[in-house]
């Protein structure tokens, strides 16, 4: 028992250094975006990122994991890797950073119902009410700020929300047998068939001319949202579980906003703080609520 707390204790850690990371993402993205192709942006990052994993697996030595796990990789390729850094800066050409960000406080709610679906954990009523507490005021939160009307970038950002919460909630699964490292470095490398193509297409097209600004907003998202925060997230969700390590999420939108205001000076309202401190509450709950997991013939969490 003392061995299980332990490991959920570091998952919420590692947790909420690779959030730290994520917080930052959208930002930076419509940093670059302004000035740079949204493909570029959304599938560039991911040639980055996978240039810095193919280092890392030679270097280390690390051979495939095999390819039984070939569809999961691909799961975590298309949807966390891709799909989401691409229908976001299509999002963030038409919507702040702050309103990208409440939409995005929803991962956390799909990545449970996926890991449900498959399984392998079962969160208890309890959990369940206090996660569907603080996506709903974010929902609230969405809407309020723009308009009580649903905007085509509304759309662009539940689909990258949705292509997230599969990536996030099969990564945690698959790290929990091959190790978090292992999933994002063959992970990346795996996307970049999916996103070669496009990037080379866009660049030949249209160049890529922009401020070192924007080329830094760039880079970040390469080497910080899609490697190395990654990187702990997943092993964060290995350890202390995707149901509870992954409510950590709903605290994302509200350090993205803290940035967007600092970075892009964009208006944070009173209505954002007391969301906030909901949202942070439903997170607490969630936290201290039962979350059953499956127990494998070697006595290990599944």
């Amino acid at each position: 028992m003392q061995s299980r707390t332990s490991d959920e204790s570091r998952g919420l850690l590692l947790g909420g250094l690779g959030i730290l990371g994520f917080s930052l993402t959208l930002p930076m993205t419509r940093l670059a975006v302004a000035e740079l192709d949204p493909i570029i942006v959304g599938l560039g990052r991911t040639l980055l990122a996978a240039v810095l994993a193919a280092l890392v697996l030679i270097i280390q030595r690390r051979p495939f994991p095999g390819w039984r796990y070939l569809p999961s990789l691909a799961v975590v390729a298309g949807g966390a890797i891709v799909g989401f850094p691409l229908f976001s800066s299509l999002a963030m050409r038409q919507v702040p950073s702050a309103h990208g960000a409440v939409v995005g406080g929803l991962i956390p709610l799909v990545t449970v119902a996926v890991a449900t679906l498959r399984g392998h954990e079962r969160p208890s009523p309890a959990f369940w009410c206090a996660a569907g507490a603080g996506s709903l005021a974010v929902v609230l939160f969405a809407l309020s700020e723009s308009g009580w009307t649903f905007r085509s970038a509304d759309g662009l950002l539940l689909l990258a929300v949705v292509l997230c919460g599969f990536g996030y909630a099969e990564g945690g699964r698959l790290a929990r047998e091959i190790g978090g490292g292992t999933v994002i470095l063959w992970g990346l490398l795996l996307s970049v068939p999916m996103v070669a193509v496009p990037v080379a297409r866009v660049l030949l097209l249209h160049g890529a001319h922009a401020s070192l600004r924007a080329w830094a907003a760039f880079s970040y998202t390469g080497v910080i949202s899609v490697f190395l925060a990654f990187w702990v997230w997943y092993r964060g969700l290995a350890l202390g579980g995707v149901a509870r390590v992954s409510q950590i999420q709903l605290l994302q939108a509200f350090l993205t906003l803290g940035w967007a205001s600092l970075l892009l000076g964009e208006h944070i309202t009173r209505l954002t703080f007391f969301t906030a401190a909901f949202v942070v509450t439903t997170v607490a709950i969630g936290r201290r609520t039962a979350v059953r997991r499956q127990v494998t013939p070697g006595g290990n969490p599944a």
